[in-house]
């Protein structure tokens, strides 16, 4: 199984109800997205690592979810400052590195670091089912709820199928290589691999039919209307509103 581990704490975020931790953190990030001045992408950050916080949240690992985000973020420093049109700041045999580049650069990362940490504070610290039961609840469909929570679940499955196919082509002498042998036997792997998780799906597809599986999602959880949600909620999206209506007068002047 993925580890979910942030899912547990006893902080005011893992109190709220899942459906409007999902319904907060789509506002928030879509109103940053869409944030084009510096100031105020600054200030979208300063929300999101106040939400880190308030999820009693371990800097260190938080800190260890920026490493896929880092290669994205390097391609965007190599490349923009480079291409982007604008004043010059420097040049570097016949390479034009300019103002509004570095700009644009300092933006998307600002913002990017922020969705990343406003989605680790609501949503990774809800367990899969608490998440699918707050997509069920906002109305997702029920097929995309099961997607999710079939994908989490057997994403282990098929890595552990994976690892006893190439521990048993290594038992017949596969020695892993850059040469056409090897690019040809992982293939057949891949083929294999596929097979096998098709097989598995349509067991798993025929126990839940025997087990009375209607298409339909049920939960035990229960969340009673609670004022805290509300107030939350509201928050959010009164803190994004003004946030964008900031944005468009300071534009306008």
């Amino acid at each position: 199984m993925v580890e979910e581990q942030f899912a547990y704490g006893r902080s005011f975020i893992h109190k709220l109800d899942p459906k409007i931790r999902i319904i907060a953190s789509i506002v928030l990030s879509f109103a940053t997205a869409l944030c084009d001045n510096l100031y105020l992408a600054m200030i979208y950050s300063f929300i999101s690592i106040f939400l880190i916080l308030m999820a009693g949240l371990n800097t260190i690992d938080v800190v260890k979810r920026l490493k896929p985000l880092f290669w994205f973020l390097l391609m965007i420093w190599i490349i923009l400052p480079l291409t982007f049109e604008g004043d010059i700041l420097y040049r570097f045999y016949g390479f034009k590195i300019t103002g509004q580049g570095v700009v644009l650069c300092i933006k998307i990362t600002i913002k990017s670091i922020s969705i990343l940490f406003l989605f680790t504070a609501l949503i990774a610290t809800m367990t899969v089912a608490s998440l699918g039961n707050g997509l069920h609840r906002i109305h997702v469909p029920d097929k995309m709820v099961f997607l999710v929570l079939m994908t989490y679940r057997y994403i282990s499955v098929i890595e552990q199928e994976y690892k006893r196919l190439l521990r048993a082509a290594k038992f017949r002498g596969f020695n892993p290589g850059t040469n056409l042998h090897s690019y040809k036997t992982f293939a057949y792997l891949a083929g294999m691999l596929f097979v096998r998780a098709s097989l598995r799906a349509q067991r798993v597809h025929q126990a839940m039919l025997c087990r009375g599986f209607n298409q339909k999602f049920h939960t035990l959880d229960d969340y009673p209307p609670n004022r805290l949600n509300s107030i939350f909620l509201m928050g959010i999206c009164g803190a994004s509103a003004s946030l964008v209506i900031l944005e468009m007068i300071w534009v306008e002047i």
